[in-house]
Protein backbone atom coordinates (compact mmCIF):
# COMPACT_ATOMS: atom_id res chain seq x y z
CA UNK A 1 0.00 0.00 0.00
CA UNK A 2 1.65 3.55 -0.83
CA UNK A 3 1.71 5.72 1.92
CA UNK A 4 2.64 9.70 1.77
CA UNK A 5 0.94 13.11 3.45
CA UNK A 6 -2.24 14.20 2.31
CA UNK A 7 -2.11 15.78 -1.32
CA UNK A 8 -4.71 18.02 -3.34
CA UNK A 9 -5.58 17.39 -6.79
CA UNK A 10 -6.90 20.43 -8.96
CA UNK A 11 -10.08 20.98 -10.20
CA UNK A 12 -11.63 24.03 -12.13
CA UNK A 13 -14.12 24.26 -8.96
CA UNK A 14 -13.59 24.58 -5.56
CA UNK A 15 -16.87 23.22 -4.85
CA UNK A 16 -15.76 19.04 -5.38
CA UNK A 17 -12.25 18.47 -3.50
CA UNK A 18 -10.63 15.49 -4.61
CA UNK A 19 -7.09 14.47 -2.26
CA UNK A 20 -4.90 11.42 -1.89
CA UNK A 21 -3.96 10.02 1.29
CA UNK A 22 -2.62 6.67 2.37
CA UNK A 23 -3.86 5.20 -1.06
CA UNK A 24 -6.83 6.76 -0.15
CA UNK A 25 -8.85 9.04 -2.51
CA UNK A 26 -11.17 11.49 -0.74
CA UNK A 27 -13.91 12.92 -2.77
CA UNK A 28 -15.59 15.60 -1.08
CA UNK A 29 -19.12 17.12 -2.30
CA UNK A 30 -18.37 20.70 -1.02
CA UNK A 31 -21.34 22.94 -0.99
CA UNK A 32 -22.72 22.98 2.97
CA UNK A 33 -24.68 26.12 2.32
CA UNK A 34 -27.04 24.19 -0.20
CA UNK A 35 -26.90 21.18 1.53
CA UNK A 36 -24.37 19.97 -1.07
CA UNK A 37 -26.98 20.24 -3.44
CA UNK A 38 -25.17 18.87 -6.82
CA UNK A 39 -24.95 22.14 -9.49
CA UNK A 40 -23.93 21.82 -12.91
CA UNK A 41 -19.98 23.11 -11.73
CA UNK A 42 -20.42 19.97 -9.49
CA UNK A 43 -21.27 17.85 -12.06
CA UNK A 44 -18.37 18.83 -14.07
CA UNK A 45 -16.16 18.47 -10.82
CA UNK A 46 -17.05 14.89 -10.51
CA UNK A 47 -16.18 14.03 -13.95
CA UNK A 48 -13.05 15.40 -13.51
CA UNK A 49 -11.87 13.66 -10.04
CA UNK A 50 -13.22 10.41 -10.92
CA UNK A 51 -10.60 10.98 -14.05
CA UNK A 52 -8.22 11.80 -11.93
CA UNK A 53 -8.50 8.97 -9.05
CA UNK A 54 -8.84 6.75 -12.07
CA UNK A 55 -5.55 7.38 -13.46
CA UNK A 56 -4.09 8.13 -10.34
CA UNK A 57 -1.73 4.18 -9.27
CA UNK A 58 -1.68 5.63 -5.96
CA UNK A 59 -5.45 5.44 -5.18
CA UNK A 60 -6.62 2.34 -4.14
CA UNK A 61 -9.99 3.08 -3.24
CA UNK A 62 -12.23 6.05 -2.96
CA UNK A 63 -13.94 7.48 -0.20
CA UNK A 64 -17.20 9.93 -1.14
CA UNK A 65 -19.09 12.48 1.42
CA UNK A 66 -20.79 15.85 1.72
CA UNK A 67 -19.02 18.72 3.57
CA UNK A 68 -20.37 20.33 6.94
CA UNK A 69 -21.08 17.08 8.28
CA UNK A 70 -25.20 17.57 7.70
CA UNK A 71 -26.16 16.21 4.44
CA UNK A 72 -23.76 13.81 2.10
CA UNK A 73 -25.70 15.73 -0.87
CA UNK A 74 -29.71 16.78 -0.63
CA UNK A 75 -30.51 15.82 -4.32
CA UNK A 76 -29.43 18.42 -7.49
CA UNK A 77 -29.23 21.72 -6.96
CA UNK A 78 -32.69 22.71 -8.47
CA UNK A 79 -32.49 26.69 -8.59
CA UNK A 80 -30.48 26.37 -11.71
CA UNK A 81 -33.08 24.05 -13.26
CA UNK A 82 -34.94 26.81 -14.97
CA UNK A 83 -32.05 27.72 -16.47
CA UNK A 84 -30.41 24.79 -17.07
CA UNK A 85 -33.39 21.80 -17.08
CA UNK A 86 -36.68 23.69 -17.97
CA UNK A 87 -36.96 20.92 -20.89
CA UNK A 88 -36.38 17.94 -22.52
CA UNK A 89 -33.44 19.77 -24.64
CA UNK A 90 -31.81 21.21 -21.83
CA UNK A 91 -32.10 18.17 -20.00
CA UNK A 92 -29.92 16.42 -22.86
CA UNK A 93 -26.97 19.25 -22.97
CA UNK A 94 -27.62 19.37 -18.41
CA UNK A 95 -27.66 15.49 -18.99
CA UNK A 96 -24.13 15.10 -20.74
CA UNK A 97 -22.52 17.11 -18.23
CA UNK A 98 -24.18 15.55 -15.12
CA UNK A 99 -23.67 11.78 -17.61
CA UNK A 100 -20.18 12.28 -17.25
CA UNK A 101 -19.98 12.73 -13.58
CA UNK A 102 -22.02 9.66 -12.54
CA UNK A 103 -20.69 7.53 -15.21
CA UNK A 104 -17.29 8.13 -14.10
CA UNK A 105 -18.19 7.06 -10.19
CA UNK A 106 -20.09 4.29 -11.13
CA UNK A 107 -17.61 3.25 -13.85
CA UNK A 108 -14.54 3.38 -11.51
CA UNK A 109 -12.17 0.61 -11.81
CA UNK A 110 -11.31 0.87 -8.11
CA UNK A 111 -13.71 0.30 -5.31
CA UNK A 112 -15.99 3.62 -4.05
CA UNK A 113 -17.60 4.05 -0.40
CA UNK A 114 -20.06 6.63 0.29
CA UNK A 115 -19.57 7.96 3.84
CA UNK A 116 -23.36 9.48 4.26
CA UNK A 117 -24.39 12.14 7.16
CA UNK A 118 -27.35 13.55 6.99
CA UNK A 119 -29.63 13.92 3.66
CA UNK A 120 -28.96 11.68 0.72
CA UNK A 121 -31.93 12.67 -1.89
CA UNK A 122 -33.00 12.39 -5.43
CA UNK A 123 -29.51 12.62 -7.53
CA UNK A 124 -27.29 12.82 -3.75
CA UNK A 125 -28.93 8.92 -3.57
CA UNK A 126 -28.07 8.46 -7.35
CA UNK A 127 -24.17 9.57 -6.74
CA UNK A 128 -24.20 7.11 -3.62
CA UNK A 129 -25.94 4.19 -5.68
CA UNK A 130 -22.86 4.75 -8.03
CA UNK A 131 -20.73 3.69 -4.81
CA UNK A 132 -19.67 -0.38 -4.17
CA UNK A 133 -20.66 0.19 -0.66
CA UNK A 134 -22.61 2.47 1.83
CA UNK A 135 -21.97 3.87 5.24
CA UNK A 136 -24.33 5.82 6.80
CA UNK A 137 -25.04 6.93 10.56
CA UNK A 138 -28.59 6.71 12.47
CA UNK A 139 -29.20 9.99 11.72
CA UNK A 140 -29.44 9.61 7.63
CA UNK A 141 -32.21 10.42 5.28
CA UNK A 142 -32.93 8.83 1.85
CA UNK A 143 -35.63 9.43 -1.04
CA UNK A 144 -35.79 9.82 -4.50
CA UNK A 145 -38.73 13.02 -4.36
CA UNK A 146 -39.07 13.43 -8.30
CA UNK A 147 -42.68 12.59 -7.85
CA UNK A 148 -43.29 15.60 -5.77
CA UNK A 149 -41.29 17.78 -8.99
CA UNK A 150 -42.97 15.80 -12.28
CA UNK A 151 -39.59 15.44 -13.38
CA UNK A 152 -38.58 11.87 -14.76
CA UNK A 153 -35.77 9.67 -13.33
CA UNK A 154 -33.35 8.28 -15.44
CA UNK A 155 -33.53 4.42 -16.01
CA UNK A 156 -29.93 3.46 -15.59
CA UNK A 157 -30.68 5.34 -11.36
CA UNK A 158 -34.24 2.94 -11.50
CA UNK A 159 -32.48 -0.05 -12.35
CA UNK A 160 -29.90 0.48 -9.53
CA UNK A 161 -31.89 1.28 -7.09
CA UNK A 162 -34.07 -1.49 -8.06
CA UNK A 163 -31.29 -4.33 -8.09
CA UNK A 164 -30.55 -2.99 -5.07
CA UNK A 165 -33.78 -3.37 -2.47
CA UNK A 166 -35.92 -4.75 -5.41
CA UNK A 167 -38.67 -3.95 -7.74
CA UNK A 168 -41.01 -3.88 -4.65
CA UNK A 169 -39.50 -1.49 -2.65
CA UNK A 170 -38.29 0.47 -5.72
CA UNK A 171 -42.04 1.48 -6.93
CA UNK A 172 -42.55 2.24 -3.22
CA UNK A 173 -39.69 4.82 -2.94
CA UNK A 174 -40.30 6.46 -6.47
CA UNK A 175 -43.97 6.37 -6.09
CA UNK A 176 -44.38 7.32 -2.04
CA UNK A 177 -42.15 10.21 -2.60
CA UNK A 178 -41.00 9.44 0.92
CA UNK A 179 -37.81 9.62 2.90
CA UNK A 180 -36.72 6.67 4.34
CA UNK A 181 -34.50 6.59 7.84
CA UNK A 182 -31.45 4.24 8.07
CA UNK A 183 -32.83 1.66 9.71
CA UNK A 184 -35.33 1.04 6.76
CA UNK A 185 -32.68 2.18 4.42
CA UNK A 186 -30.32 -0.82 5.86
CA UNK A 187 -32.85 -3.24 6.19
CA UNK A 188 -33.69 -2.81 2.64
CA UNK A 189 -30.13 -3.38 1.16
CA UNK A 190 -30.31 0.47 0.49
CA UNK A 191 -27.16 0.81 2.95
CA UNK A 192 -24.41 -1.21 4.23
CA UNK A 193 -23.87 -0.03 7.57
CA UNK A 194 -25.14 1.96 10.01
CA UNK A 195 -21.84 3.59 12.35
CA UNK A 196 -22.12 6.09 15.30
CA UNK A 197 -22.27 9.79 13.96
CA UNK A 198 -18.61 10.51 15.86
CA UNK A 199 -17.48 6.81 14.46
CA UNK A 200 -18.24 7.29 10.84
CA UNK A 201 -15.16 8.97 9.41
CA UNK A 202 -12.99 6.92 11.77
CA UNK A 203 -14.58 3.54 10.71
CA UNK A 204 -14.71 4.38 7.20
CA UNK A 205 -11.16 5.71 6.80
CA UNK A 206 -9.94 1.89 8.82
CA UNK A 207 -12.27 0.17 6.04
CA UNK A 208 -10.51 1.89 3.03
CA UNK A 209 -7.13 1.30 4.48
CA UNK A 210 -8.25 -2.73 4.51
CA UNK A 211 -9.09 -2.24 1.14
CA UNK A 212 -6.30 -0.32 -0.31
CA UNK A 213 -4.09 -3.26 1.72
CA UNK A 214 -5.39 -5.47 -0.31
CA UNK A 215 -4.16 -6.87 -3.88
CA UNK A 216 -5.48 -4.57 -6.34
CA UNK A 217 -5.50 -7.03 -8.91
CA UNK A 218 -7.59 -9.20 -6.47
CA UNK A 219 -9.96 -6.12 -5.70
CA UNK A 220 -10.44 -4.79 -9.44
CA UNK A 221 -11.36 -8.57 -10.80
CA UNK A 222 -14.02 -8.64 -8.42
CA UNK A 223 -15.51 -5.18 -8.75
CA UNK A 224 -15.25 -6.17 -12.81
CA UNK A 225 -16.94 -9.30 -12.42
CA UNK A 226 -19.88 -7.71 -10.51
CA UNK A 227 -20.39 -5.23 -12.65
CA UNK A 228 -20.74 -7.83 -15.82
CA UNK A 229 -23.10 -9.71 -13.42
CA UNK A 230 -25.29 -6.35 -12.74
CA UNK A 231 -24.78 -4.52 -15.93
CA UNK A 232 -27.66 -2.43 -17.48
CA UNK A 233 -26.54 -1.46 -20.96
CA UNK A 234 -28.38 -2.58 -24.01
CA UNK A 235 -31.67 -4.32 -22.26
CA UNK A 236 -34.56 -4.20 -24.63
CA UNK A 237 -37.28 -1.20 -23.55
CA UNK A 238 -34.54 1.60 -22.14
CA UNK A 239 -35.20 3.78 -25.28
CA UNK A 240 -38.58 3.99 -24.83
CA UNK A 241 -38.32 4.90 -20.44
CA UNK A 242 -36.12 7.93 -22.42
CA UNK A 243 -38.84 9.04 -24.05
CA UNK A 244 -41.52 8.68 -21.09
CA UNK A 245 -38.37 10.87 -19.06
CA UNK A 246 -38.58 13.51 -21.65
CA UNK A 247 -41.62 13.38 -22.06
CA UNK A 248 -41.80 14.11 -17.73
CA UNK A 249 -39.24 17.42 -18.98
CA UNK A 250 -41.21 18.58 -21.33
CA UNK A 251 -44.70 18.89 -19.34
CA UNK A 252 -46.89 21.36 -17.92
CA UNK A 253 -46.62 19.32 -14.35
CA UNK A 254 -43.04 19.95 -14.62
CA UNK A 255 -43.20 23.59 -14.94
CA UNK A 256 -45.58 23.32 -11.97
CA UNK A 257 -43.50 21.39 -10.07
CA UNK A 258 -40.06 23.73 -10.38
CA UNK A 259 -42.26 26.74 -9.25
CA UNK A 260 -44.37 25.03 -6.54
CA UNK A 261 -40.83 23.95 -5.06
CA UNK A 262 -39.25 27.68 -4.93
CA UNK A 263 -42.70 29.19 -4.00
CA UNK A 264 -42.47 26.52 -0.98
CA UNK A 265 -46.32 25.62 -1.90
CA UNK A 266 -47.79 22.40 -2.61
CA UNK A 267 -47.41 21.67 -5.90
CA UNK A 268 -50.98 21.09 -8.18
CA UNK A 269 -50.40 17.84 -11.09
CA UNK A 270 -52.64 17.66 -14.30
CA UNK A 271 -50.79 14.78 -15.83
CA UNK A 272 -49.70 16.68 -18.74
Amino acid sequence: MTGGDRRTIALHTTKIIAEVEQGVGWLTLNNPERRNAVSLEMWQGLGDAAEAFEADPQVRVVVMRGAGGQSFAAGADISEFEQHRANAEQKKTYGEVASRGQQGLSQLSKPLIAMIQGFCIGGGLALALSADLRFATAASRFGIPAAKLGLGYEYAGIAALARLVGPSSAKDILFSARFLEADEALRLGLINFVVDEAQIESQVRDYALRIAGHAPLTVHAAKAAVRVFERYSAVPGADEIDRLVDRCFNSDDYQEGRRAFMAKRPPHFQGH
